[in-house]
């Protein structure tokens, strides 16, 4: 298979091809997921200390039941619920590491601070401003991408594009946001 074949693949045949023993299509799913799991994993931890681990915890486990990956599903779902059990099961390892006076001790609160409530404002307000400049198609795009957190293939799906159409169109969008950004600054 050529490396534009695997790049225009979707995920059910790079699955497919990676449980027929390919290790490239497995390569190229890996990177399709690496950088959205391992920011789940930052977010929920806080940090990026153990997200490694668990990103790499979490694909270990795909490749090795990736027999019982349903097509009838997407590969995305399928991913993410295998990356929420990995970190539900460190959660729980840690807990049990613990002395018995801190695991029942009150966790902190995940509320933020009033000063981060204002940068969370005003960050949003200046991503949404960039977004009202963008032309209604790139728009949804955006949004569809970044903030529903829909893969490249449930977008084409939802919008009956093809895949390289919305693949370029949000690659364009985001090129558009950045020059946005660059000349504000």
């Amino acid at each position: 298979m050529e490396v534009d074949d695997y790049i225009v693949a979707d995920d059910r045949r790079l699955a497919a091809l990676a449980l027929a023993g390919d290790d490239t299509a497995f390569t190229y799913l890996f990177n399709r997921y690496r950088d959205a799991i391992r920011r789940l994993f930052a977010q929920r931890l806080g940090g990026t200390t153990d997200a490694d681990d668990l990103l790499q915890e979490t694909f270990i486990k795909v490749y090795i039941n990736l027999g019982r990956y349903n097509p009838d599903y997407t590969f995305g779902q399928w991913v993410y619920t295998i990356a929420r059990n990995t970190f539900v099961d460190f959660r729980r390892r840690r807990q049990e590491d613990l002395p018995i006076d801190e695991r029942f001790a009150a966790p902190a609160s995940p509320a933020p601070t009033p000063e981060e409530s204002v940068i969370n404002l005003q960050q949003r307000t200046q991503i949404e401003r960039y977004l009202e400049r963008l032309t209604p198609r790139y728009r949804r795009l955006v949004v569809l991408r970044f903030f529903d957190g829909l893969s490249y293939e449930e977008i084409a799906a939802r919008l009956d594009l093809p895949l390289g159409t919305v693949k370029t169109q949000i690659h364009r969008a985001r090129g558009r946001m950045c020059r946005m950004i660059k000349n504000e600054e």
